[in-house]
């Protein structure tokens, strides 16, 4: 994957709204690659010390479960990132998909 492939999606998950999350396959829609869900998780692994920073814990799996090896800290740290934004989980462990979605 080529540098701007990870910006174009950074772009988009810069625009994630605090307290929303999207999936990886959303991020990819938006960016006008349907098919490069795993690329974008790529990027997202990718965005540490990137300037202006990226909310990559606002990207999760469309069942609304966490990356299991969250690089910036493992599940539980974006969970607790993503609580912290207001974020609800269901009691199976899953972000609350229908009600935290970003509608973008």
């Amino acid at each position: 994957m080529n540098d701007g492939f990870f910006e174009r999606a950074w772009g988009v998950v810069r625009q994630i709204p605090e307290g929303r999350v999207a999936s990886y396959g959303q991020v990819a829609r938006l960016m006008g690659a349907p098919r490069c869900a795993r690329q974008v998780g790529y990027a997202m692994h990718g965005s540490l010390g990137v300037a202006g920073g990226v909310p990559c814990h606002r990207v999760v799996f469309a069942d609304g479960s966490l990356a299991p090896g969250f690089a910036f800290g493992g599940p539980g740290e974006q969970r607790r990132m993503l609580e912290a934004e207001g974020v609800r989980f269901l009691s199976s462990g899953r972000v609350d998909m229908k009600n935290c979605s970003w509608e973008a």
